[in-house]
């Protein structure tokens, strides 16, 4: 019998973040599977997987990828990411054959045409609940914290591995960030994201625009205040919260800021090009038996794709985990609602 669907997890990894920081962190190994090509990276992102799949026990793992060939955010936005280093032969060549090997396993991929992980990623928390599924995004990448919600959390991978990396649910990204987990995308707006070459609005960093946030909620209020009476609302707010605070006044020096010529229309772009995509088909069918993606795997499908790589602790911790059920006695189990923050 299956268990009711809000005991039932699904783990969505953002595999292209997974593979670059396993490429930069583990070359100096020149792994190689058992036909000689290169496999450290696919051989870190799938270990630093199935550790995740032992800590959480899920019943389903889906990996999102990039469009490597079209970008709608790259159309919109000719200059987005440039200036990144061109990538490494070697990390061309893993990006390119990882889907095929964790598809042979029978986990599910998904490369949703023109859009990116963090879309497979939006799509499957807005799947998670519509179907009354918890879901954990495991990702290197901040742009995931704006799907943070009372049923999704961020497995945010730093230094320190599954274990050592932080687990952030609503209240922990308050406490790190001071914004509500629905305003994240405002404030990523408001500040920019330099790794993706968008400049934020001009004169904002992270704290102008949490203590904003935090005072107004979210910009549709500000702009409204601002088209209502030019922003008196907003800069009285912010000026009450500062001398609570013991700081100088800042309402209206932030009020002069939104106000100033291309400051809507730059918080606007933002927010359309950072904003993932909810509406990426899953093919997850989590009532038909054996479907791609769906816990546990066959035994032999496991050791032969596994064994490829060549790690034989590896392949014994694939068995383990992906191939008993359930999977595992996860250390965050059904129900968890804490937000554990470590490393």
């Amino acid at each position: 019998m299956s268990p009711p669907a809000s005991d039932r997890l699904l783990l969505a990894v953002d595999a292209p973040s997974l593979l670059h920081r396993h490429h930069h962190a583990r070359a100096h190994t020149d792994l190689r599977d058992r036909g000689g090509r290169p496999a450290w990276a696919l051989h870190g992102m799938l270990r630093q997987i199935l550790e995740a799949v032992d800590r959480f026990a899920p019943d389903a793992v889906l990996f999102g990828f990039d469009d490597r060939e079209t970008s709608e955010r790259e159309r919109a936005y000719p200059a987005y990411k440039a200036g990144r280093a061109a990538k490494d032969p070697a990390l061309v060549d893993q990006l390119g054959r990882s889907a095929a090997l964790l598809d042979a396993l029978g986990l599910l991929t998904l490369t949703p045409a023109g859009l990116e992980a963090d879309d497979v990623s939006a799509s499957a928390a807005t799947w998670a609940e519509a179907h009354g599924w918890r879901c954990t995004i495991v990702t290197s990448d901040r742009d995931a914290f704006a799907h943070i919600s009372d049923r999704t959390r961020v497995l945010r991978l730093i230094s320190g591995g599954i274990g050592g990396s932080p687990l952030l649910g609503p209240a922990a990204l308050r406490s790190m960030y001071g914004v509500e987990a629905g305003l994240y995308l405002d404030y990523s707006a408001l500040r920019g994201d330099a790794s993706d070459n968008l400049p934020g609005v001009a004169g904002f960093g992270e704290t102008s625009a949490a203590l904003l946030l935090a005072q107004v909620g979210s910009m549709d209020g500000v702009w409204a205040d601002l088209e209502h009476c030019a922003g008196a609302t907003v800069a009285a707010a912010i000026d009450d919260a500062c001398v609570e605070q013991g700081r100088s006044r800042a309402g209206r020096r932030i009020v002069g800021r939104l106000a100033a010529a291309g400051a809507r229309e730059r918080f606007d772009f933002n927010r359309s090009l950072m904003a993932g995509r909810c509406d990426v088909d899953l093919r997850l069918t989590p009532d038909v038996p054996d479907s791609p993606g769906l816990l546990p795997l066959d035994p032999a499908q496991v050791a032969r794709v596994v064994g490829y790589l060549g790690v034989t602790a590896t392949t014994d911790l694939a068995l383990r985990v992906l191939t008993e059920p359930p999977a595992s006695v996860g250390a965050v189990g059904p129900g968890t609602t804490e937000d554990p923050v470590t490393g």
